[in-house]
This record gives structure tokens, C-alpha cells and sequence, in this order.
């Protein structure tokens, strides 16, 4: 048996029942109080009971109409979270994100987040901004980023820092040079060859020249880079070692470079995701945000046959 009613007959029973009104609730829906009545009426006819009681003071429920009055709340609260979560779904698969990164962090390990996204909300425009430390911090305050990927922000109070993964450094150089045949490097030992090293500006050499200040025995630079992959591109050519982030090299199918585990000296940093807090990011943004946690670093590797362990993020 068909019931002639509609979802606007279960709105304007839910206002009242809510309001114990007919002249607020029709005024809460935006009716004249008779279009109002003929609503209410339509429903009870359709279901063949009476839902309300009506006085000159006030309506109430009937024991009917109280049992439906739960089921239409229930229902109606169900459709609500249904579109809100469709119209989710939909932002998703369209607009733009812009991400603010470290240089370091963007080959082998932005990149596979980034693919992943795509084959999800193909229609996104990802812009990536690869800059310092520093200014991807800027990025992110100012709005200019939706959010950061970076190993400095923990401190900064109107940002918020995610920790992913605390990765070491490690020393690069190609399959061929003798330290690729080391199970480990000590910091000493890369003064006995070509140095390769960022810039003075860069986060990373900050951070290295803070954690090597006590070490009297340390490389001098005799190339000098203001980024990370570049100095790889160095070492790749031949020209020396680099003391790099893990994250920074291509995993074990690379023909040419190898990382070898740095000591005496360990030297570490915590990478993470970086917002401004307290602002909610748009359902695109939050989703490449979200799936940073879920995708694995592949892992670098170690000369000799040894196995480098696999950083899980999130």
C-alpha cells in the first residue's frame, strides 16, 4: 500500500513536536500556520492515526505519536550525516590543495603520497611548495599552504605539529666508493673524503652543525649545495660523500647510490606534518593530510647485505 506523504510532512511533524506549537513550529519551516496544519494533517491521514493532540494552548504527542516522533528523529538525523558525508566525498574529488614542504622530503617519499592521491580525487590540483624549513613554516602561518611537511615547527605555538617518523642521517655516496662496503660510518671517517654539504641557511645544516658542535674530528665542506637532492645529484656524479636525511634516499632498486648508517655521533630528526591551529582544513586537504599517515617511507639502503629498516609513519 502506497503513503502519500513527503520529507517536508516529517519536518514540519518534527518542528512541532519539537515546539509544542503549531505557530512556531510553521513559523520555524516558513509556512502560513493553515499550510502548516494541512502538512500535519496530510501525515496523519496517510498513516491513519492520530499523531497529536491538539488543545487551545498546546499540542502534545499521543503514545503513537511519541514512538514515531523517536523513529522521524532517528531518521531524519541518519539523512543529515548521509549528505553531509556525500557533499564530503564530493569536495574531495575536486579544487586544489597546496602543501608546503622540505625539499628533502619530496622524491621518494611526497611523491608516493601524492600518486596515491591521485588514483582517489584524480581531479585535485596539488601544488607543492618546496622551500626551507623556514619559509614552509611562513607558508603554513600565513595560509599560503594548507598545510607543511617539516622537521621544525614543534615549538612554534600557532602551528600544530604532527610527528610522522624520526629518521637519522646518513652517508650517501655511490656503489663504487670504498664507504659503501662500511656496515656503518663514523663522522671522523668523512674527512678522509670529498665533502659535499648544504648551505648555511638551510635547516639541515643547522641542525647538523648543533649536533656535531662538541665533535673536534668533522668534515669540511669542499662542495657546497642549498638543497639536499642537489647535493645528491653531486654525489651521484662522482664528486664526494653527503651526510643527508634518510627519507631524502631512493630506495634499493637505485643503480648508483647507497646510504651507510652514520655514527659517533647519531643524528636524527623527527619529520612531521605541520598546521595552523585551530583552523579546519577543506575535505581535499584533509584527506591527502590523513593519508600521509598512511602510506610507509620505502626503505633506503645500507651497503652490504644488510636490510634497512622500514619507517612506519602515523
Amino acid at each position: 500500500m502506497a503513503i502519500h506523504f513527503d520529507l517536508n510532512d516529517l519536518f514540519a511533524f518534527r518542528a512541532v513536536a519539537e515546539l509544542s506549537s503549531f505557530r512556531k513550529a510553521a513559523e520555524s519551516v516558513h509556512l502560513s500556520q493553515p499550510a502548516f496544519s494541512r502538512r500535519i494533517d496530510k501525515l496523519e491521514q496517510a498513516l491513519g492515526v492520530r499523531l497529536l493532540e491538539r488543545t487551545t494552548r498546546r499540542v502534545t504527542l499521543t503514545a503513537v505519536g511519541r514512538d514515531f516522533e523517536r523513529k522521524v528523529r532517528e531518521l531524519l538525523d541518519e539523512l543529515d550525516a548521509t549528505l553531509l558525508g556525500i557533499r564530503g566525498v564530493a569536495a574531495t574529488r575536486m579544487g586544489e590543495v597546496t602543501v608546503a614542504c622540505v625539499p628533502s622530503t619530496v622524491c621518494y617519499y611526497l611523491s608516493e603520497v601524492i600518486r596515491r592521491y591521485h588514483e582517489v580525487c584524480p581531479k585535485v590540483r596539488v601544488k607543492v611548495l618546496d622551500a626551507s624549513a623556514n619559509d614552509v613554516l611562513t607558508a603554513v602561518a600565513r595560509g599560503e599552504a594548507d598545510f607543511g611537511l617539516n622537521f621544525i615547527g614543534a615549538q612554534e605555538g600557532e602551528l600544530e605539529f604532527k610527528p610522522l617518523v624520526e629518521e637519522r642521517f646518513v652517508a650517501a655516496c655511490r656503489r663504487d666508493h670504498p664507504l659503501a662496503r662500511q656496515r656503518r660510518v663514523s663522522w671522523a671517517q668523512l674527512v678522509e673524503h670529498d665533502y659535499i654539504s648544504v648551505g648555511r641557511t638551510s635547516g639541515n645544516r643547522v641542525l647538523l652543525d648543533q649536533a656535531l658542535a662538541g665533535v673536534a674530528n668533522r668534515p669540511q665542506a669542499i662542495y657546497e649545495a642549498q638543497h639536499v637532492t642537489t647535493t645528491l645529484g653531486l654525489v651521484e656524479a662522482g664528486l664526494g660523500v653527503a651526510a643527508v636525511p634518510s627519507m631524502a634516499m631512493p630506495g634499493p632498486e637505485h643503480p648508483l647510490l647507497v646510504s651507510v648508517p652514520l655514527v659517533e655521533p647519531v643524528v636524527s630528526r623527527t619529520v612531521g606534518l605541520i598546521r595552523r591551529r585551530g583552523r579546519s582544513l577543506s575535505p581535499a586537504a584533509q584527506q591527502l593530510y590523513d593519508l600521509f599517515g598512511q602510506v610507509r617511507r620505502r626503505p633506503s639502503r645500507s651497503a652490504g647485505p644488510r636490510r634497512a629498516a622500514v619507517a612506519k609513519l602515523g
